[in-house]
């Protein structure tokens, strides 16, 4: 499944919740191709998608937030294609593996536009009948935080989230367990933030939105995609759609496996990333996991063109070389 061509092998990363910012649409109205995915983005949901991601309350709810970051990370996909830049595989965090879908043709449009609504009401309710949060838990490995995970979850609902680097990992459960486990993380020597969510996500108290996704997902055509995707759930590119379909499914109760996905994409032979959407943190997460890789955040036209730019420059130095 390696990429054979004689041109830097790019990994597109889109990132998911928790990314987003007041104007963080604007941007890519700048590129016909940005605006131009904006309007049709715009046209399936029945409003104003940038203008709506101007509204600080209004990104505060799941809807708005999901299909918001949704739509910017599809923005930045079309302007870094229009653009030029070859993509061999893509990866995108929790939310963010819709917009890999979409990007790489494996689901629509339209499909993915919808199944994110289902997704995001679903998860909404399931917040509010089944109230919980969650918690990054800094400088604790992955076993130690397994550990404190079985400790101050006993008797509660509390499991690990995100696995996003050896020593960052997100819990998600109760509020009462998630209290227990930052100070339980904090006697342990690390640090324990608080993230801003409206529910225990990729956690069991997400179990009443399981089924509704998985109807919405099972309507949705999947295509083989045009290149590999590495799935949160597994952590394995693949281009069968029918794994696509099942591990997106199960994503929504199951942990995102990000520093093993990142660390499958090296294994691929993926030497740049490029993070399509609004923010930074898969970029930074990226250097961590494949030292001496190429890592680009692509928040903007102007750094699309750049990367672009600097895409190019190292492919005709690689045809150069091969010559």
């Amino acid at each position: 499944m390696r990429p054979q061509t004689n041109e830097p092998h790019v990994g597109i990363l889109f990132p998911g919740q928790g990314s987003q910012y007041p104007g963080m649409a604007d941007p890519w109205l700048d590129h016909a191709a940005g605006k131009d995915l904006l309007d049709r983005f715009s046209e399936i949901v029945g409003w104003d998608v940038v203008d709506r991601c101007r509204d600080p309350e209004a990104l505060a709810g799941t809807e708005t937030a999901q299909l918001g970051i949704l739509a910017c990370d599809l923005a930045a996909f079309a302007v870094l294609r229009a653009e030029g830049v070859g993509v061999h595989a893509a990866a995108g965090h929790s939310l963010g593996e819709y917009a890999a879908l979409v990007a790489s043709s494996a689901v629509n449009l339209e499909s993915g536009v919808r199944t994110v609504i289902a997704r995001a009401e679903a998860m909404g309710r399931a917040g509010r009948e089944r109230p919980g949060t969650m918690s990054a838990i800094l400088g604790m490995s992955p076993e130690a935080a397994a550990e404190v995970c079985e400790v101050a979850g006993r008797g509660d609902v509390l499991a690990v989230a995100n696995e996003n680097a050896p020593k960052q990992i997100v819990l998600s459960g109760s509020v009462a367990a998630i209290e227990r486990a930052e100070a339980l993380a904090r006697d342990r020597g690390a640090k324990a933030l608080r993230l801003r969510v409206a529910g225990a996500f990729h956690s069991p108290l997400m179990k009443p939105a399981l089924q509704q996704v998985r109807d919405v997902i099972s309507r949705a055509e999947f295509r083989t995609p045009e290149f590999p995707i590495v799935p949160n759930v597994s952590a394995k590119p693949t281009t069968q759609p029918l794994v696509l379909r099942d591990l997106l499914s199960r994503q929504v109760i199951s942990p995102v496996r990000w520093d093993a996905s990142m660390r499958a994409m090296g294994d691929l032979g993926i030497t740049w990333f490029l993070e399509a959407g609004p923010g930074d943190v898969l970029a930074k997460l990226a250097r961590r996991a494949v030292p001496g890789a190429t890592v680009r955040p692509i928040g903007s036209p102007a750094d699309a063109r750049a990367a672009a730019q600097e895409w190019r420059e190292t492919a005709g130095s690689l045809r150069e070389e091969a010559r």
